[in-house]
């Protein structure tokens, strides 16, 4: 392992076999790490979007319970894959503290 490029684990925003967590090692600049990256960048689009229709939709008081239940599902996953987002990025700044010390 090279000291001019150090490898990290990143926590990817996607699930493996079983639902387990997915990790790349390296330094942020491979095809795996630009791919999170743009895995992220569309979650976290898509969850700003569907906040926004969440908003219209708990305004209206024509809206079925079995619509609300579907905005509820939809919410849980983008809150998931948020906070997936947020941890990956947590841990990568930990790391980066340490490597300062």
């Amino acid at each position: 392992m090279s000291l001019q490029h150090p490898q990290h684990a990143r926590l990817l925003p996607w699930s493996g076999p079983e639902g387990k967590r997915c990790y790349v090692l390296g330094d942020g600049s491979g095809p795996v790490s630009r791919l999170a990256d743009e895995v992220e960048a569309a979650q976290l689009g898509m969850g700003a979007e569907l906040l926004g229709h969440a908003r219209a939709m708990l305004n209206d008081r024509r809206v079925s319970n079995g619509e609300l239940r579907f905005l509820g599902e939809r919410l849980t996953e983008a809150l998931r894959d948020v906070l997936r987002i947020a941890e990956s990025r947590g841990a990568g700044r930990a790391v980066a503290a340490e490597d300062q010390k």
